[in-house]
């Protein structure tokens, strides 16, 4: 798997828009996902500088959460804004992370993908419940570079 064009299917992609509409139905906070080959940045710098070009660090109750993928790299982030890392538990982070990792050496990509933006909704919705007037802010796209 060398190309990010190859890292998922376009079904595999539509699922996974599909289900990032899903995970934000109920809250006002925004998931993204992001692939790309290469960084020879460190990638949680890269992570942070992503979440910034793709303006999720502009959400009105910082509650943006990036899904970043370094396919070549075989690294992935989960990276959230301010407002999302002060609320959920010490344990989300990691426990995200361990998932997605998990499914991701198997070979599943879609499926950790899926579980990272489940999690990721879960802890939006209890945190950031939709509200009447909410809007979203952000493309629900898989973005690339």
């Amino acid at each position: 798997m060398s190309r990010v064009e190859d890292f998922l299917t376009p079904e595999e992609e539509l699922d996974i828009v599909q289900a990032i509409l899903e995970a934000e139905k109920n809250t006002s906070g925004e998931i993204r996902v992001h692939i790309e080959s290469h960084t020879r940045l460190d990638h949680f710098e890269r992570a942070k500088e992503v979440f910034h070009l793709l303006k999720m660090d502009n959400t009105k109750q910082e509650n943006g959460v990036l899904i970043y993928v370094a396919v070549n790299d075989r690294k992935f982030v989960i990276y959230g804004d301010r407002g999302i890392d002060k609320v959920v538990p010490e344990t989300f982070w990691d426990s995200t992370k361990n998932a997605i990792e998990s499914r991701f050496k198997q070979g599943d990509y879609k499926q950790g993908i899926l579980d990272g933006v489940t999690r990721a909704g879960k802890e939006l919705e209890a945190h950031f419940p939709w509200q009447h007037g909410n809007t979203n802010e952000l493309s629900n796209e898989i973005s690339k570079s």
